[in-house]
């Protein structure tokens, strides 16, 4: 890289009437015909619409049994909408006057049992579509074609995927104080009297709210709500969404409006830790370097336990498991969803996710035109730049979505500058009424800088604080951070749904990503000259003077850069279909192919003609640098060095899902196997002639388990429960001892056997969830690298045989006490420890050395850090104006331990530090004004509104205890963010 293109780091028309001519002479008749003339084209058609109605109502066959005695028609109907399957839309008031039925039917047709029940009842009965509706005898049809809105309007709310009846739904005549809610069914009756409004808002915690337009048709019918958790029906192919009171899992959703008006400076890890069972931080606060854990288990490197989808397919890396959000930190502009999934989740992929899921749903084509243009300026110069540009569906089917934005700043803290440029592209095709086609294109590329841990003495001495920067450097005048990270990875997917019957579907997805770049950092003398002091800059204009007087022209200190290359192909196909009335069946493949290139490049001579990397590996122990096959090699910019080699990974697997819904009760069974091969090329440790060179595949069979029940006490109660058994594969590093091709045969597949109960309870203006949890996770192994403060040196690692517990209780609230303000709450509880001791252990140093070996490592009873396992958090949103929104979010952190170095754990009852406790605060708004009579807003965000100084990252080495043996990260501090969109 040429750092210096780096950015300098800163401390702070009308229709044609073709039937003219013949038309002129209607004109010619006389009014009091034209009246008689229209009035009986009027009755036709309503004569038709009825006939229409009655032979729709014959053609089913749904038969029915049933055996009553004097029975409310109430109860009658209510039976006989369990038993088709049909919802029934009938306002209560209308049953007052009806009779009893008595009846004793037994496999009858719907039709037939619909026409003995309503015999002699003051009401009768149409089937529209596949809705029962409920109406008076003999009354007079309504004239549906008025262009002023009828004053009295009825409908029934009902959820979009069970067609549950939405109790107490919220509806309201937009503009105006008319409202009223929905009864026991989810019918309403709204008289809007004299007040003026064209638009019905219907809103109900937890589903997205909608508007209806009134067009003067009295009766509304069925009006479906979509629940947030499954918001996401734009999307051609999507993840395996939950569906509350459905899905017996945790979910918990945020929509494209929550991360509009909350984003704010952050990745969307820290959206979420508003959510029970998650933490989320920035880590040293550079650009994407977020990390998130769930219910304690970690998204980090080596030890990734947390799965990512977009639009359904798996992105973590397939090495390690991890997650590198500066890869994924433009999909804020185009995410139109993020579901987290805590626990098993409702996955099918072959990825296994121990701590859960995160769901990111991003827009597919717009099929509607139009846009946005948003601007945003925020703390330590940020400036982001973004555009949205949708063609709509034309009348040949095609549709194309563009978005591209440009982010830019210096970062929190010294030496963070940051660039990035985000894009998405889709073109989809509707190539008939049952197929769907749709190419898309997503990625990012950055460069931003980084920083290490360090101790918290050092920061508290530091003039500069929290914002600190240990690798800061002056170079020619400018300052520069070598530490930094530069990637960019283009997504290509291309998508086909395919609606075969009105039971089966197909949907498949073809995927390719391509990743290149990676991480910078000092070599050779890690601990250059400074400018004075500890805390000021390195001084890499004096390093290129001492490299100069060097006698052979060699480097004594360079930059180089750590690259993490990798080609990925990928292709997922889900095949559904529908058994019966009840039974929901999924099945289908998964299939990934990677290859990852790994090697060091020289960067920066700093003055020097070359870097003297000589061979000094030892594949006997496990060690590597330089190249065998040039021993003497002088690495000038551009040349590998140091290591180099190719890892690759096949996956393949099936996987298939039974799904039972029948009136209150669902469950689902989940069944998955697969193959994992790995093998490992090495050009450097290994000569070209040796054909130990190149090892053989290492195969592992893993496969999943999971099953779980939901029933539904009533129309405001729910309770689940899941369990599970999953196996996942070693990662790589793990099959392969350190830097070698020899396998490790004592590797084995780590296991997760976990178990869940859940309650629900929603009402129109308040919802409570409650989750209890217990996981045991086995056969861990280890692979960390830490920094050593005093010798400056990077070490490494290897550790098998970790036995863990995760178990926990979690709770979230909602309550909505008026329309115009929202409150939520959650806490959760967890008990994280080791289990059992483990070992051996080894541990390499920077040069990939064998230093030391550990027999036993003392864990047992040890808490697994890494994340709080106490949180809890408060948020607020009042709609102050009909154009003004406000909202803060509290998140408190609490029982936090560190990580520590495992093989240091060479005694018992050690104890790794515990972090302080901390609360941060954020709030933010939103105002909506019309530009040129555009649709735009006004967002604002301040994250830790109270600049409140905390720990958010810690690792306690030795697991002392001790705050002064700790490196840490301290949390960002205040930041704010303004923006300003337009839609058009």
């Amino acid at each position: 890289m040429d750092f210096s293109t780096f950015p300098v780091p800163v401390h702070k028309h009308g229709r044609v009437n073709k039937f003219k001519n013949a038309t002129k002479g209607f004109f010619r008749i006389s009014p009091d015909t034209k009246r008689k003339f229209i009035m009986r084209i009027k009755l036709i058609a309503v004569l038709l619409f009825a006939v229409c109605l009655h032979l729709s109502a014959k053609s089913f066959s749904q038969n029915i049994t049933l055996a009553e005695k004097n029975s409310s028609l109430q109860t009658v109907l209510n039976k006989i909408e369990q038993q088709s399957g049909y919802d029934i839309f009938m306002q209560t008031e209308l049953l007052a006057g009806s009779n009893k039925v008595s009846l004793n039917v037994k496999n009858e047709a719907l039709t037939k049992v619909l026409d003995r029940v309503f015999k002699g009842q003051p009401v009768t009965y149409v089937i529209v579509g596949h809705t029962i509706v409920i109406k008076e005898k003999n009354t007079k049809a309504a004239e549906n074609n008025t262009s002023a809105p009828a004053p009295v309007y009825t409908g029934k709310v009902v959820d979009a995927d069970t067609k549950e009846p939405l109790i107490g739904a919220s509806i309201g005549l937009k503009g105006t104080t008319k409202a009223t809610t929905t009864s026991l069914n989810g019918t309403f009756k709204l008289n809007t009297g004299s007040e003026q409004g064209t638009v019905l808002v219907i809103s109900y915690i937890g589903y997205v709210t909608k508007e209806v337009t009134l067009s003067g048709v009295s009766d509304l019918g069925v009006i479906t709500m979509q629940s947030s958790a499954n918001s996401m029906k734009e999307v051609v192919i999507t993840g395996d969404v939950a569906v509350d009171r459905k899905t017996p899992i945790a979910a918990s959703t945020i929509n494209q409006q929550f991360i509009e008006e909350k984003m704010g400076t952050r990745d969307i890890p820290q959206l979420l830790q508003g959510t029970p069972g998650v933490m989320a931080t920035a880590q040293g606060g550079g650009y994407g370097d977020s990390r998130i854990s769930i219910r304690g288990f970690s998204s980090g490197s080596k030890k990734g336990n947390v799965a990512l989808t977009i639009n359904g397919i798996p992105v973590n890396d397939m090495e390690n498991g991890s997650i590198f959000w500066s890869n994924w930190s433009g999909l804020t502009d185009v995410t139109t969803s993020v579901q987290i999934q805590r626990g098993l989740g409702a996955s099918k992929i072959i990825v296994p996710s121990f701590g859960g899921t995160i769901n990111i749903t991003t827009r597919n084509t717009d099929m509607e035109k139009g846009g946005y243009i948003a601007q945003s300026y925020g703390s330590d110069n940020l400036q982001k730049t973004a555009v949205l540009v949708s063609t709509g569906l034309n009348d040949k089917g095609w549709a194309m979505t563009f978005q591209g934005s440009r982010n830019k700043g210096d970062g929190f803290a010294d030496g963070l500058n940051y660039l990035g440029y985000n894009y998405f592209f889709n073109l989809s095709k509707v190539l008939s009424p049952s197929q769907t086609l749709s190419f898309s294109l997503m990625g990012a590329t950055q460069t931003h800088g980084q920083r290490p841990q360090r101790s918290i003495a050092e920061y508290q001495n530091a003039p500069q604080g929290i914002e600190w920067n240990y690798y800061l450097g002056v170079k020619d005048g400018k300052q520069i951070n070598p530490y930094n990270n530069t990637f960019s990875k283009p997504v290509f997917s291309l998508n086909h749904e395919w609606t075969i019957n009105e039971k089966s579907s197909l949907s498949t997805v073809l995927y390719a990503t391509y990743g290149t770049g990676g991480g910078g950092s000092i070599g050779g003398n890690t601990n250059p000259v400074r400018v004075s002091n500890f805390y000021s800059p390195f001084d890499f204009t004096a390093v290129e003077k001492s490299n100069a007087a060097n006698p052979d022209g060699s480097a004594s200190t360079y930059f180089y850069s750590a690259h993490n290359d990798h080609t990925w192909y990928g292709a997922r196909s889900t095949y559904r279909t529908r058994f019966g009335n009840d039974i929901d069946f999924s099945a289908g493949i998964d299939l990934r192919s990677y290859k990852g290139t790994h090697y060091e490049e020289v960067t920066d001579l700093l003055g020097a003609d070359y870097v003297y990397a000589a061979y000094t590996g030892n594949t006997a122990v496990g060690s590597a640098s330089g190249d065998i096959n040039d021993p003497q090699k002088r690495a000038v910019v551009g040349d590998k060095f140091g290591y180099y080699n190719k890892d690759y990974v096949q996956s393949g697997g099936a996987f298939m899902q039974a799904e039972y819904l029948k009136n209150n009760f669902s469950a689902f069974v989940t069944l998955s196997g697969s193959g994992t091969a790995d093998k490992r090329v090495d050009m450097f440790n290994y000569l070209n002639s040796d054909p130990n060179q190149k090892s053989p595949y290492v195969s592992f069979f893993t496969y999943q388990a999971k099953a779980g029940a939901n029933y539904n006490l009533n129309d405001q109660m729910n309770i689940f429960a899941n369990v599970g058994y999953i196996t996942k594969p070693p990662y790589f590093d793990n099959v392969f001892q350190k830097f070698t091709n020899n396998i490790n045969h004592s590797t084995v597949s780590e296991k997760l056997f976990s178990y869940e109960l859940g309650y629900g309870y929603k009402i129109s203006n308040f919802s409570a969830k409650l989750n209890l949890y217990r996981s045991n996770y086995s056969d861990e192994s280890f692979s960390n690298s830490y920094g050593d403060t005093k010798t400056n040196q990077l070490y490494s690692v290897n550790i098998s045989g970790v036995n863990e517990l995760h178990q926990g209780a979690e709770l979230e609230l909602t309550y909505k006490p008026v329309k115009a303000v929202t409150v939520g709450g959650m806490f959760s509880y967890g008990d994280w420890h080791y289990t059992s001791d483990a070992g051996p252990a080894t541990v390499y140093n920077s040069q990939q050395q064998v230093v030391a070996t550990v027999g036993k490592v003392y864990l047992k009873g040890l808490k697994v850090g890494d994340a709080g396992q106490t949180t809890a958090g408060f948020h607020l949103d009042i709609d102050v104006l009909p154009a003004l929104r406000l909202g803060t979010n509290y998140n408190y952190i609490a029982n936090y331990y560190s990580n520590f170095l495992f093989s240091n754990i060479t005694k018992p009852n050690l104890t790794p530090y515990k972090l302080p406790n901390y609360s941060v605060w954020d709030v933010n708004g939103v105002f909506k004004f019309k530009i040129a009579g555009l649709d735009s807003y006004l967002i604002g965000n301040v994250v830790n509104l109270l600049n409140t100084k905390f720990i958010s990252d810690s690792f306690d080495t030795n697991a002392t205890g001790l705050p002064a043996n700790v490196n840490v990260y301290y949390g960002l501090g205040r930041t704010f963010t303004s923006t300003i969109k337009v839609k058009f």
